[in-house]
């Protein structure tokens, strides 16, 4: 009998991209094309949750989704140039295909965006899906039999519970390590440099 090939999916903004000076020339791209205060500051503090949510507190609600769309396509010209990568991000997804594994990239950020920012910041998934938040992100980790699902949100948390999978959280977003605990994280790093040593241990205790 072939053994199920190990897969590990990766939430990106906060997980593997910190991706708050990108979204915050965004924001004020925007702000400036709309003639619309935003507080970029204080809308990066709270990244994980879909566009919408966060853009209904400055707009409009029937205007949210024309003034989303406007954002997404600003969203390569401001966003993507400034955003690293994570500490840790390139080491983690290094150690599932050291394991023999897949890494997968499961996120609420607009698909095509959410691939500009890997390649430009030249991390390889072996497959990424956008538009998918919190349990709606367990439709693909089910779709790729994922075995774990990395994040740093309770939205992470519940999508990973939701799908079956081992929830292990990075305290590396907007909630901290009592929040994720409290949310049900079977695992709570302090940072994806964490990752690889725990992958070991784990993966030998499932032999």
């Amino acid at each position: 009998m072939t053994s199920r090939v190990l897969t590990v999916g990766f939430d990106l903004d906060m997980t593997l991209i910190d991706s708050r000076p990108g979204i915050r020339a965004c924001y004020q791209a925007l702000s400036a094309r709309t003639g619309t205060f935003i507080d970029a500051d204080l809308a990066v503090t709270r990244l994980g949750p879909p566009l919408a949510e966060e853009l209904v507190n400055w707009f409009p609600a029937e205007e949210v989704a024309a003034v989303a769309d406007v954002y997404r396509e600003m969203y390569p010209t401001h966003a993507i140039a400034p955003t690293p990568a994570m500490t840790g991000a390139r080491e983690a997804m290094a150690a599932v295909r050291a394991a023999g594994g897949r890494a997968i990239v499961v996120t609420a950020k607009y698909e095509p965006n959410a691939k500009l920012h890997l390649g430009h910041l030249g991390i390889d998934a072996d497959a990424v899906v956008g538009d998918l938040w919190a349990e709606r992100k367990a439709e693909a980790l089910r779709e790729y039999d994922a075995d774990v699902y990395v994040g740093d949100h309770t939205g992470d948390v519940r999508g990973a519970r939701t799908a079956g999978a081992l929830s292990v959280a990075v305290a590396t977003g907007p909630c901290d390590e009592e929040e994720l605990r409290a949310a049900g994280a079977d695992v709570v790093l302090k940072d994806l440099l964490e990752f690889p040593a725990w992958l070991t241990t784990w993966s030998a205790a499932r032999r």
